[in-house]
């Protein structure tokens, strides 16, 4: 209690009790003299968390000024739900009004059509309200006091409720008005608020909820309150209810409501195939990567219990889906006791060349950061044009195989046959697949597991000649690195999800992606579809000429001979995967007579010391014992180690056949050290390479835009030891190289081999391959070229195709919308306007596609056509197909406001009116105690 309050209530108290002794009448605490002793300070007064004290006392000293200010209040009961409990209940009131909501928000959106960008509060806007008003007169009738919160002003303002709104918040939707409660609505936000804010949010991940409402209340001239952003946050899921309400009625009548339609109609240069189109290998190429940008904060590791983070269960999902997002049910069939919780990146066996490369991702690594978090971040899947195809959450754990094996199973199931999917970690994946519950399936569906291009040439030599995306046949110039793209933008986002509850993230991510794909993806079809063309001309028309003259310098007559060359390279390099099982035998021999020599050595040593002892240093009896016991244990520790090596040495000579020991003048010694300095060479060029690799990541990591400035720092100062490791290790290698005879290797000649990758060719020693004309630098050169131009070619092939699938897709897709739209025009006016706007998605890019379909016409070397085709697919809802009109069931209803929730709604009148009351009340005794501390 403050000084200022204690006078206050001083001079309330009754004046009789001035004179008497500040004492308490035995241990009765509700008499006067306890307050007395309150008001004195000799006594304090404790005030619990939950409060309330100081109102008892000052109820008491008021008296009967007090009851009759508070005798027709009520009695708060106490509000023992949860914040979840109030959330759940709010969700499942608007969930029973979505329909009318949605049914009043298409008459709206109707009735907007060609109004412009006029606002609520706009002046025609207001006149036909008042005039609705007039003509409601002597109709049952009434009016909702809201305040409304628009862009640029909010006021307090009457809203008509008709005879046939079913709700009070489909009545303030049929205004433009979204509500923040669903029984008893006291604040609406406009439509176009909230659109502007959804808008953007896509365009602009990084704009949360908060710094939109603040932006709101500096433009109203208001100061910004949290709960602000609380009923803005309300109205706004429940708009987007709406929308995927309107969402769905609209798919429903456009008969594209069947499962996994939006997957397999996703890319129209992808899914619409055409009839008479030439065979490729690949039906449909595809990007499928994790990323661990967009994780969530655990709530109780935000409500304080660390201790208990990691063994708690995720947090389970809401109500929130989409058509995009795989469940986590659907993932964690996928992850079999083989499987579950080992990482992709750090699993051991199956001898893949390339498992080593990445151990820099293993789980130990980062399992404290992930227990930290419920969802460590995304697994998607993007065809090769960038539309985002599936999404999976990663839910406490790194990027584990069943996320990747979920996302290929359901692509087959979509999509059947002839599938190549890009993965960073592919040749990993491949064994993993094969060995899998899905492993018979993908074979007999040929399915190809590729490696990224920018990955791949991280990739040991022999794993990129199977897998590099120049070298697959079919694959043309596509490079399967849709995902680190996607990656680049969706980042944005992770700022404004860390802390959101499992819906609202989800809700972003979904939203995010749909909005690209519509607004950017689409938008730039054509524009790929462009430049590629422009690429695989450019390629064809410059690397033929150089092909030639290389060809010339070979001496090299026919092209397929590249091919050849290509197969000895594979054939070579797999026959050093491992060294031959004699000469393995005979290094560990020779080793093990190093070691024998070196055991005897040191026995004789011991054995031919001695001890002389004189009379000057003689010592006493105990200590000559001790030294004694120390030197023999010493001896004989000599002697185990001398035996163990010659029993390891005879066991050896058994083995290979050896009737006496080799000695350093023989010339079987002799071959075995140069094999044992081969290794030892072999091991100094996997340590360079290693260092090199890693280099060129963190240098590419360092011109990432979104790198933050801390983490810049943090690289280049790895860099700086990077570089100096580097050096070190160049030295050890030029040591190795010169001890067999090997040229050295420079600085820049090492950087040059990481980005060739051809460390590989440096490895033979048994062999000189520099005579080989697949090893020269010209012959790589021509190889490379070969290729490319191989890829090139078919590039336009596929491009060709796809050219046509857009073009056609264009006119059937406008086609069959308008002929739904005028199916419905007459019968449901509402849902016919929403049909339009669906079109008017896609179709107000249909000019800037057919400038650049034309411009691919007029490209010199262009061998494709732009006449229309005959799509395969002519079912329901396809753009091919015949539109027909679906019996649309009746927009979800259900009885007037308040009857299934009445006593939740009486209660939150009670409340309202307690809070009202006692407002009052307090501002009555405010005025007292500022009229008190006059006098």
């Amino acid at each position: 209690m403050t000084v200022t309050e204690r006078h206050a209530l001083e001079v309330l108290r009754d004046p009789a009790s001035n004179n008497v002794v500040n004492e308490p009448v035995g241990n009765d605490y509700e008499s006067d003299g306890y307050g007395e002793m309150i008001l004195d300070g000799t006594e304090p007064l404790d005030v619990s968390h939950a409060g309330g004290e100081f109102q008892e006392l000052t109820r008491g000293l008021l008296g009967d000024f007090w009851t009759s200010t508070s005798e027709r209040v009520r009695v708060k009961r106490p509000d023992y739900r949860t914040f979840r409990d109030r959330s759940t209940k709010q969700t499942a009131a608007f969930s029973v009004q979505v329909g009318a909501m949605a049914e009043a928000y298409m008459a709206w959106s109707l009735k907007q059509r060609g109004a412009g960008g006029k606002g609520f509060f706009d002046s025609d806007e207001q006149r036909t309200r008042e005039e609705q008003q007039r003509k409601c007169n002597g109709v049952d009738t009434k009016l909702l006091s809201v305040l409304v919160l628009d862009v640029f002003c909010a006021e307090k303002t009457s809203i008509t409720v008709g005879p046939t709104d079913r709700y009070l918040t489909s009545a303030l939707v049929r205004h433009g008005l979204f509500p923040c409660s669903p029984i008893v609505p006291k604040v609406a936000v406009t439509i176009r608020a909230l659109d502007l804010y959804h808008t953007a949010r896509q365009r602009c991940p990084h704009l949360s909820i908060q710094a939109y409402v603040k932006s709101l209340c500096d433009m109203h001239g208001a100061p910004f309150h949290n709960h602000r952003s609380r009923q803005f946050s309300i109205a706004l899921d429940v708009y987007l209810q709406v929308l995927a309400f309107v969402s769905n009625l609209v798919r429903h009548a456009l008969q594209r409501d069947q499962p996994d339609w939006r997957l397999k109609h996703a890319c129209p240069a992808c899914t619409y195939r055409l009839q008479d189109e030439p065979s490729m290998r690949f039906r449909i190429l595809f990007a499928q990567d994790g990323n661990d940008s967009l994780k969530r904060v655990a709530t109780r590791i935000l409500d304080g219990d660390i201790d208990d983070a990691v063994t708690s269960l995720p947090t389970s999902e809401r109500t929130f889906h989409h058509e995009q997002y795989l469940t986590r049910e659907f993932v964690d069939k996928f992850a079999s006791n083989r499987q579950a919780g080992r990482s992709l990146v750090d699993q051991d066996g199956d001898d893949n060349l390339c498992a080593e490369r990445w151990k820099n991702m293993k789980d130990s690594a980062t399992q404290k950061m992930w227990n930290v978090f419920d969802e460590s971040g995304v697994f998607i899947a993007v065809c090769r044009h960038a539309f985002c195809l599936l999404i999976a959450d990663m839910v406490q754990s790194g990027e584990q195989s069943k996320y990747a094996l979920a996302v290929t199973s359901k692509l087959l199931d979509a999509f059947g046959s002839d599938l190549g999917g890009g993965y960073d970690i592919g040749c990993r994946f491949k064994t993993t697949l094969a060995s899998s519950i899905l492993g018979e399936r993908a074979r007999s569906l040929n399915y190809t597991s590729l490696v990224n291009a920018f990955h791949g040439h991280t990739h040991n030599r022999l794993c990129q000649l199977d897998n590099l995306t120049t070298y697959v046949e079919g694959l043309g110039l596509e490079d399967l690195e849709g995902c680190e793209r996607a990656f680049s933008k969706s980042n944005a986002l992770a700022s404004s999800i860390r802390y959101a509850s499992v819906f609202h993230r989800r809700q972003a991510i979904a939203y995010y992606f749909e909005h690209s794909d519509e607004m950017e993806v689409y938008a730039n079809l054509t524009k790929f579809l462009l430049n590629n063309y422009k690429q695989a001309l450019d390629i064809l028309s410059n690397g033929r000429a150089t092909l030639q003259r290389l060809m010339r310098e070979l001496g090299v007559s026919d092209p397929v001979t590249f091919k050849i060359w290509l197969d000895e390279e594979r054939l070579y390099l797999k026959s050093l995967l491992r060294e031959p099982p004699e000469e393995t035998l005979q290094m560990e021999y020779w080793q093990r007579l190093v070691n024998l020599a070196a055991s005897r050595q040191e026995l004789e040593t011991i054995l031919s010391t001695w001890t002389v002892v004189t009379a000057q240093n003689v010592g006493p009896i105990w200590s000559d014992s001790s030294a004694t016991r120390k030197k023999e244990t010493t001896r004989r520790h000599a002697q185990e180690n001398y035996e163990k090596d010659l029993k390891a040495v005879q066991d050896l000579e058994g083995r290979l056949g050896i009737t006496r020991h080799w000695v350093p003048e023989d010339e079987e010694w002799q071959a075995a050290a140069r094999l044992v300095a081969n290794r030892k060479y072999q091991r100094a060029l996997d340590n360079i390479e290693r260092l090199v690799v890693s280099r060129i990541f963190e240098l590419s990591k360092m011109n990432q835009s979104g790198t933050g400035y801390k983490l810049r720092k943090h690289i280049g100062k790895a860099l700086q030891t990077r570089s100096a490791a580097i050096r070190a290790a160049l030295t050890q290698y030029n040591s190795a190289a010169k001890a067999l005879g090997r040229r050295t290797l420079e600085f820049d000649e090492v950087v040059e081999y990481a980005f060739l990758a051809d460390f590989d060719l440096l490895r033979d020693t048994r062999q000189d391959i520099s005579t080989r004309p697949w090893a020269s630098p010209t012959g790589r050169l021509a190889i490379n070229t070969y290729f490319k131009l191989c890829r090139a070619e078919e590039e336009v092939i596929r491009l060709n195709v796809e050219i046509r699938r857009v073009a056609t897709y264009l006119v059937d897709e406008d086609r069959y919308l308008r002929a739904c739209e005028a199916l419905y025009q007459d019968a449901n006016p509402i849902l016919a306007y929403q049909i339009s706007r669906y079109r008017a998605i896609r179709s107000r890019f249909t000019p800037l596609h057919l400038r650049s379909l034309e411009k691919i016409s007029h490209l010199p070397g262009f061998n494709g056509t732009l006449s229309l085709g005959v799509s395969m697919s002519r079912g329901p809802g396809d753009s091919a197909g015949v539109p027909q009109r679906v019996q649309m069931e009746a927009v979800l209803s259900s009885v007037p406001v308040g009857a299934d929730d009445g006593e939740e709604d009486v209660d939150e009148d009670a409340d309202d009116d307690h809070a009202a009351t006692l407002e009052e009340r307090c501002e009555a005794l405010q005025d007292i105690l500022s009229v008190t501390l006059d006098t």
